[in-house]
């Protein structure tokens, strides 16, 4: 037999899976597991949710009495550090499997009964903003005990970005933390990618190519909460590729106010067809705006650029064009000049390349930003795959930040030069009665300190009169 068909033995195997709740069990113990093992990934999970620094003991199943019934929480995490003691329950979902809220809401019963500080929820539901919860949860249930949620996306994102990129100390606890990316990354895990516009999509797609989709149509919020929660996704897959924490850009009032984003969004989306979100990448030149119109069948993905505050119109856009040497000739550039309203001269990066000048309409006008702007098709589908919107918003995200975003850097003003002697305007020559004895930065380099001493004492250290 060939040792192709051979099988590698793993720490946690995905073979002997069957059914979700089998997987459930076998994600909720591979992941306590590798967070107690593993003290920097442990860490680095349980410190945005207020847990301190300190030894993590994980436990699976335990069971407590509410009333007549028995329950078993999924796990149970407690840290303890000096006196200070935090202790949180675990609810665990796989596949597509959703939260329900009785059952959450029991496990938080359970929590303020026995003093603990939290219950985590993990599952593949992404929350459209972060901090905000999937499952509607009576908020008169959370006065003495928090909530959190960890798609299982963020999880393998953290493990990913810990082990890759910030690193572990003890070689042995890196090679466990790679065997469970290992397993989250296998499709019999049950960690799901984010793959579904829900059922509402084809509703509010038919509806806004017609026009007939209105503000108060349940549907679209539906829609809006889950495009919100696909650009999470999508900061969660780029973060996880490049290393580093890419976050949604949103304002204090959305992440306060998560209904009111998704109203503004409905309300965009029923006058206008379309949905925007924007993507902070720490080190980016801006932020990545992603438009997603329907109407049109179009993806836009744009980021503004400070244009450079000396040099001619044409040298500020030649500025702006060495640096998309490698970038598509379709991508479009808008340039705007300073107290301007309304939008500026436009035209794609082939014309500019050959005629930077069709971006300048009055060369008395100073060019203070650029607007740089890509469309691709957009998919109809609600899932996955080809032809599938998410896919076509995830694919034209990655592209315009590896072609683009990735290869600019904002401007920078020249250092100030030391002075040469060849740089000195030479002066005219100053009569010796009119020379400082004391000589100057200011004074003739030529001018020799022994000519004024003589002089002086010619006229008896008096000057003329």
């Amino acid at each position: 037999m060939s040792e192709e068909t051979w099988l590698a033995a793993r720490l946690i195997p995905t073979s002997g899976i069957n059914g979700a709740e089998e997987q459930e069990r076998r994600a909720t113990s591979a992941l306590l597991a590798v967070m107690s093992a593993v003290r920097e990934f442990g860490r680095v999970l349980t410190q945005s949710l207020g847990a301190p620094a300190g030894t993590v003991q994980t436990f699976i199943e335990v069971p407590f009495k509410i009333g007549n019934q028995q329950l078993f929480p999924d796990g149970l995490i407690r840290i303890k550090r000096g006196q200070r003691q935090w202790t949180a329950l675990v609810e665990v979902k796989t596949g597509s499997n959703a939260l329900r809220t009785e059952q959450l809401e029991a496990y938080l019963d359970i929590a303020r009964e026995q003093g603990f500080d939290a219950l985590i929820t993990i599952s593949n539901e992404i929350a459209p903003v972060p901090g905000q919860h999937p499952t509607a949860i009576d908020r008169r249930k959370l006065r003495k005990v928090a909530l959190y949620h960890l798609p299982w996306t963020e999880i393998l994102t953290q493990a990913v970005i810990q082990k890759e990129y910030r690193g572990v100390a003890d070689p042995d606890q890196a090679w466990i933390l790679g065997e469970l990316i290992r397993y989250l990354e296998h499709p019999r895990s049950g960690a799901l990618e984010f793959s579904d516009m829900g059922p509402a999509w084809v509703q509010v797609r038919d509806g806004v190519s017609a026009g007939t989709l209105r503000a108060g149509d349940s549907a679209a919020a539906d829609v809006a909460g889950r495009f919100d929660a696909l650009i999470r996704y999508a900061c969660l897959r780029l973060g996880r590729r490049l290393g580093t924490d890419v976050t949604p850009a949103l304002s204090r009032r959305d992440l306060t106010e998560p209904a009111a984003r998704t109203q503004a969004l409905v309300n965009q989306l029923s006058t206008a067809g379309t949905l925007t979100g924007s993507i902070r990448i720490p080190g980016a030149v801006g932020t990545l705006q992603v438009t997603a119109d329907l109407r049109a069948g179009q993806i836009v993905c744009q980021v503004d650029v400070e244009a450079p505050r000396t040099g001619r119109p044409t040298t500020r856009v030649n500025w702006l064009i060495r640096q998309l040497k490698d970038a598509p000739e379709t991508v479009r550039i808008e340039a705007f000049v300073i107290h301007a309203r309304g939008g500026g001269a436009t035209d794609l990066l082939r014309q500019v390349r050959s005629n930077p000048a069709t971006l300048i309409t009055d060369p008395a006008r100073e060019l203070r930003a650029f607007r740089i702007a890509q469309s691709t098709l957009a998919g109809t589908k609600r899932g996955s795959g080809r032809g599938a919107f998410i896919d076509s918003v995830l694919t034209a995200i990655d592209d315009f930040y590896e072609q683009i975003i990735q290869n600019l850097k904002p401007w920078m003003p020249a250092p100030p030069r030391l002075r040469t002697p060849e740089d000195v305007t030479p002066v005219q020559p100053v009569a010796a009665s009119l020379v400082s004895t004391a000589i100057s930065s200011q004074d003739n380099p030529e001018f020799d300190n022994s000519t004024a001493r003589d002089s002086n004492s010619a006229n008896g250290g008096q000057r003329e009169e």
